[in-house]
């Protein structure tokens, strides 16, 4: 391999060795780095659901974005740019949420459960796959959102990072503006449990560094491997994968199977609902590809000064409020109290409609955005 791959493979070793100490260290199991989860988290802590256990700011988002930021602004390659079906990416930003929690995860998760043995994120990662396959249908077609330009003032590039910084500080003081009133912070569930905030800012300052280095993107590794069968950005993942499984077989994380212990115990916040595991990174992975990121991508790229990206960071969070304000969230597998036996979880019969028109939207857009000859 050349240098870029061998760097790239390390990349992903480094990120996917920190997403398992966070796991020891507090946060949920198989969620050390879950960029659509703690997204969702932010958007509880800031009132915009009340889902009361999933309600954190969390600084591994506030870090990954700060650390892209300060790594381009190293390297050159902060600019402020824009204007490419903005609007139309906030509302695909929405979707892509809504089909990341329909799963549990986003595709950075996905591949940490997998690494902790949970076989229902294999399910959802052949979705995954295929969402890509069909958007790059859709690109070989000629789709186009339209060019983004480069802003003749750089202060744009930096609104996305400083709303973050100010977060930051929300977080670091526990602000609260109204009595029963934002932030709110889980007292149980998953938003409960957390690293250290000190380490998980300086873990997300590291995997921002590294993703804006090696350009990391599950999708795009996808894609290029389908158009051009170049697998480097595959390599990240692949170290990704590496790293959390081992780490995950040294602290005895490791659980592998649809659940734990032949179906005496539930997979950490996940569900057993093979078609919507499948169906909800379907609609993800279709959307990724024709915004040309994945989540993670997205927030490097906000980082980096793209204020499209930023729209789509924003439509996440905005996606995830009405993800848990009307009924889309999957619910996880969990044991009934009364029964004692495992539920399958999944999505209620509004989320399984969120999902689908989540999908026909997508491939709407698809088909009817394409570049003029």
């Amino acid at each position: 391999m050349n240098k870029l791959k061998w760097f790239t493979l390390i990349g992903g070793l480094v990120i996917g060795v920190i997403a398992v100490i966070l796991v020891k260290l507090g946060n949920p199991g198989n969620m050390g780095f879950c960029i659509a989860c703690f997204e969702r988290d932010i958007a509880g802590a800031l009132g915009l659901h009340r889902a009361g256990v999933v309600q954190y700011i969390r600084p591994e988002i506030i870090g990954l974005i700060l650390g892209a930021m300060i790594f381009a602004l190293f390297k050159g390659e902060f600019r402020s740019r824009g204007g490419s079906a903005t609007f139309l990416r906030f509302i695909m930003g929405a979707f892509m949420m809504i089909g990341a929690l329909v799963f549990l995860g986003c595709p950075l998760r996905d591949i940490l459960r997998m690494a902790g043995g949970d076989v229902n994120a294999v399910v959802a990662f052949i979705g995954f796959a295929l969402g890509i396959a069909t958007g790059v249908f859709f690109l070989k077609r000629g789709f186009d959102l339209g060019r983004s330009t480069n802003h003749d003032h750089q202060l744009g590039g930096f609104v996305l990072p400083a709303i973050f910084a100010f977060l930051l500080v929300l977080l670091l003081c526990a602000t609260s503006f109204s009595e029963g009133g934002p932030i709110f912070f889980s007292q149980s569930g998953p938003g409960s449990m957390a690293a250290p905030v000190a380490i998980s800012l300086i873990a997300g300052l590291l995997v921002g560094a590294i993703a804006q280095r090696i350009r990391l993107c599950l999708s795009g590794g996808i894609r290029d491997f389908i158009l051009m069968r170049d697998n480097t950005l595959l390599l990240g993942f692949l170290g990704i994968f590496a790293g959390a499984l081992v780490l995950n077989l040294i602290f005895g994380f490791f659980n592998f199977g649809f659940t734990i212990g032949g179906g005496a115990k539930p997979q950490p916040v996940a569900h057993t609902a093979q078609l919507w595991n499948f169906l909800g990174l379907y609609l993800v992975g279709l959307t990724a590809c024709l915004l040309g990121g994945c989540p993670l991508r997205q927030l490097v790229l906000s980082g980096e000064g793209d204020t499209d990206a930023a729209a789509v960071v924003v439509g996440m969070i905005v996606g995830a409020a009405f993800a848990h304000n009307f009924a889309f969230a999957s619910a996880a597998s969990a044991i009934n109290a009364e029964t004692a036996l495992l539920s399958i979880g999944g999505p209620g019969l509004y989320g399984q409609i969120a999902c689908v028109v989540g999908i026909v939207f997508m491939l709407i857009v698809g088909f009817t955005h394409r570049e003029k000859a």
